[in-house]
């Protein structure tokens, strides 16, 4: 049982410190760049918004012409 849990905690030591080593290769993007891509996908969202509740809009109409 002591070995079981003593391997895991290995294990999580393990992942961590992996996971940490990766980070530093990390390279971030600044601040320019960030704002441009936070930009770029909000844009993207609101068109496909958009886009769905022009489908769901014409697909309600639809369904409710071929229902009267």
């Amino acid at each position: 049982m002591a070995i079981a849990v003593r391997e895991t905690i290995d294990r999580a030591v393990g992942f961590f410190k992996e996971a940490q080593a990766e980070l530093k290769k990390v390279t971030w993007p600044v601040r320019k760049e960030l704002y441009a891509s936070t930009v770029v996908v909000l844009v993207t969202v609101l068109i496909v918004a958009f886009f769905l509740s022009f489908v769901d809009f014409a697909l309600t109409r639809l369904t409710k012409a071929f229902m009267q």
